[in-house]
């Protein structure tokens, strides 16, 4: 596998420098302190990372404060509390984007996060716990037992709400195999996304950097190189 150090040289190099690289780096995430993100909060992410896959995000965000009125702010208790006509009116409710399966799953969602937050003091206790050398494992989960979090859907979810996650796009992927993974070009078995899994542990601990910012850094790496600022557009507040 190639040195991390010259992956990352590469990178600051496309972007204009190392100073411009951490600058797109976002903060240092902190998986404790995602124990202190209500059931609410849980939910609402888990939406719109729902209704942002396969969408314009922008999009998504601008409307975000219409999906937060018509699902009664996310609140899982309320929302499962709701009669079907609630749910069949949804679907023609002009502050969201009117998709009957991304619907559905966010009252899928609301029983999942319920049941989560029963059993471990509140949804965000789960995430805190969970082994922060195992996000595949935590993916895995995710896509079992809650509703279209699978793939990409679920490392956005995780990412959003300040977990320490990496995120397998496209260019990421590309960067790995360059290193010299042995991975496919869409890695998605159990058996690549282990190999990605151990690799990102080995570098986390050889760097010190949190796995969000290896993700980046490799990201950064390799493919169309985006100016500094597109990305800042692209990427928001994440």
């Amino acid at each position: 596998m190639a040195d991390f150090k010259k992956i990352r040289a590469r990178a600051a190099n496309r972007k204009g420098g190392e100073a411009e690289l951490i600058s797109l780096l976002g903060p240092i995430p902190d998986n404790a302190a995602v124990a202190d993100v209500t059931d609410d909060r849980i939910l609402s992410t888990m939406a719109e990372r729902v209704f942002a896959a396969g969408f314009v995000w922008r999009v998504i965000e601008q409307k975000w404060p219409g999906f937060e009125e018509a699902f009664l702010r996310f609140e899982p208790k309320r929302l499962l509390f709701q009669p079907e006509d609630f749910w069949h009116d949804l679907a023609s409710d002009q502050r969201i984007v009117r998709n009957p399966q991304k619907i559905r799953s966010v009252r899928d969602n609301a029983a999942f996060v319920e049941r989560v937050s029963r059993e471990h003091g509140g949804f965000g206790n789960f995430l805190a716990e969970w082994p922060a050398d195992d996000q595949v494992g935590l993916m895995t989960y995710l896509g079992k037992h809650g509703s279209r979090l699978g793939g990409n859907t679920g490392q956005y979810f995780l990412r959003w709400l300040g977990w320490d996650a990496f995120v397998i796009s496209a260019d990421m992927a590309a960067a790995l195999r360059d290193s010299g993974l042995d991975i496919a070009d869409n890695p998605t078995s159990k058996k690549d996304l282990d190999k990605i899994q151990v690799q990102i542990n080995r570098w986390a601990g050889e760097t010190g950097l949190p796995r969000r910012h290896l993700s980046r850094i490799l990201a950064m790496s390799i493919g169309e190189n985006q100016s500094p600022q597109s990305l800042r557009e692209y990427m928001g507040d994440d």
